[in-house]
């Protein structure tokens, strides 16, 4: 039954929009829409295999019922493709709020710039050197794109994505990254403990069971794995040659 009404939720929220979309993209949307009490998802697809439009669904569909705080916190230099995508493709206004538009509203008497009644854009710096201001709004939805930037977050001196932590606990999150790991399996624990710090405990359990896993026959391995499939879909290029 719940994949019928998330099917149905979606094909309400998708009959306005300008897109083409291919079975990996709802597939994503629906695995957001499957767990509703979890702390968020990561969509990990490789680049190029539109997470921006699976973003963009379940942004829609938040909107369709009437869930307006929606936050999206990206680089900079993609503030305003964000901004044009939600306008082009789902016809979803947003206002993006850098720190010059901040400043304005803080002068103009509104206390809160990221409280609005549209999708508020923000860059990460902003987003960490403002935390208190979001840290105060009850965002029924987080969207953090290239969120590869806060993999480090179970390091002190990863400040950004510490204030961001912080200030976005007991949000529902999205992160949007092609590269959850680059380096270390700790990276993976970072963006995990970012939606949900009770799927691996602390970092210390974690290094014990997981950081030196070297084959994938193992136990560990498959608890690994079992664990990330609650919460995080990944779609590879070649999975879906035939659409793309």
């Amino acid at each position: 039954a719940n994949a019928a009404d998330g099917l149905e939720k979606l094909a309400l929220v998708l009959s306005d929009a300008q897109v083409d979309l291919n079975p990996h993209q709802i597939e994503a949307a629906l695995f957001a829409f499957k767990n509703p009490l979890s702390g968020g998802i990561i969509l990990g697809d490789e680049v190029g295999l539109g997470k921006t439009i699976e973003a963009g669904i379940i942004i829609s569909q938040k909107w369709a019922e009437n869930k307006r705080k929606i936050l999206i916190i990206v680089p900079a230099n993609l503030q305003i493709q964000w901004q044009e995508e939600l306008s082009e493709k789902f016809y979803l206004e947003s206002i993006i709020v850098d720190g010059q538009v901040f400043r304005n509203m803080l002068n103009q008497g509104i206390s809160n710039p990221f409280e609005q009644n549209i999708i508020v854009i923000t860059s990460y710096n902003l987003a960490s050197n403002r935390a208190e201001y979001i840290e105060k709004i009850p965002f029924d939805l987080i969207v953090m794109d290239e969120a590869h930037r806060l993999r480090n977050v179970y390091r002190p001196d990863s400040i950004i994505a510490n204030n961001i932590q912080k200030a976005t606990a007991g949000r529902f999150k999205i992160l949007l990254t092609a590269t959850p790991l680059q380096n270390s399996l700790l990276e993976l624990y970072g963006l995990v403990s970012f939606i949900d710090d009770k799927v691996f405990g602390d970092l210390e359990s974690f290094k014990q069971q997981f950081l030196y896993i070297r084959n994938s026959d193992t136990e560990a391995f498959k608890d690994l794995t079992e664990r990330l499939n609650s919460i995080c879909i990944r779609t590879l290029r070649r999975q879906v040659t035939e659409y793309i």
